[in-house]
């Protein structure tokens, strides 16, 4: 069976980087796929092919929405997992851009086909982006550590200090995907931004920053950023301002950035954040002011 569906012929493309990101387990916060969809947005990126959700997704656990059309029709929207390109001007690396949602199902065939339709690109390397709970604060640069297959884009790794990834445990279909490139022997590289636990399930724009920050100085993307540093300056601005009367969450602040700075606790070691209500208040109040 053909999970892949294209919207015409495959484009033309210079040895491109698949930057891949899966709304899910692998993103919290949204972070990784408001990263890729700043870029999408940014370069005006063409969509040119996705995968057919019937074989992958259980729609009782995911379901399809439905949506209004400007015509007023009813649209029924499956869950999406789409492949955008852009071609660089420069005559430099082009670029496939991918936003999916992970599948429930048959994650190896998944792999497959989205490794597939790399080799038939001729792609230079699959490059991930991910988001996780890490012990660090709205009111800090977000961590990011990574890793790649490749030495030179490894020690460039190194030398813009991002620590190595080092999480061992429970896994997404991004560990599914870089294993299938693994066994395939493909360059493949990945980042992950971590985010405040206190935060929940708010989307933060801090977080996909970061990455896009990363991004820029390891391949020189150079994306119109200014639109991603306005909404991370507003969000951390929400937060300040949801905490300005909650003296036990400041304190809290305070204490977890102490023990950060006296290297007590390592970045990729979360540390809970107070019981009660805080987290429930800050998140109700992060979804009032919420901006898209």
């Amino acid at each position: 069976m053909e999970y892949l569906q294209l919207e015409g012929e495959l484009p033309e493309l210079r040895k491109p980087t698949f930057i891949v990101a899966f709304r899910g387990w692998n993103d919290a916060g949204r972070a990784a796929t408001i990263a890729v969809r700043h870029l999408v947005k940014s370069w005006d990126a063409k969509f040119f092919a996705s995968i057919d959700p019937e074989e992958f997704f259980d729609f009782t656990v995911t379901r399809p929405q439905i949506r209004i059309t400007d015509e007023g029709q009813r649209d029924l929207r499956w869950p999406r997992n789409r492949f955008y390109y852009h071609k660089h001007d420069d005559g430099g690396e082009d670029v496939v851009l991918f936003i999916g949602t992970e599948p429930h199902l048959k994650w190896r065939t998944f792999s497959d086909t989205i490794r597939s339709l790399y080799e038939r690109l001729d792609g230079q390397r699959l490059l991930t982006l991910g988001a996780l709970v890490a012990a660090t604060t709205h009111r800090r640069p977000p961590p990011v550590t990574g890793f790649s297959t490749e030495e030179e884009l490894a020690k460039r790794l190194e030398g813009l200090t991002i620590s190595r990834t080092k999480y061992e445990g429970p896994t997404g279909i991004v560990g599914a995907l870089h294993d299938a490139w693994r066994r395939n022997g493909l360059a493949a590289a990945s980042l992950w931004v971590g985010l405040p636990p206190y935060l929940g399930d708010a989307v933060n724009p801090q977080g996909a920053l970061a990455l896009l920050l990363e991004l820029d100085k390891l391949f020189a993307f150079a994306p119109d950023l200014a639109k991603a540093e306005e909404a991370s300056r507003d969000f951390v601005k929400q937060v300040d301002d949801a905490l300005v009367e909650n003296d036990e969450m400041r304190m809290y602040l305070a204490e977890l950035e102490q023990r950060i700075d006296s290297g007590v606790i390592g970045a990729g070691t979360p540390d809970l954040p107070p019981a009660g209500d805080l987290m429930g208040d800050l998140e109700a109040y992060l979804r009032q002011h919420r901006q898209d």
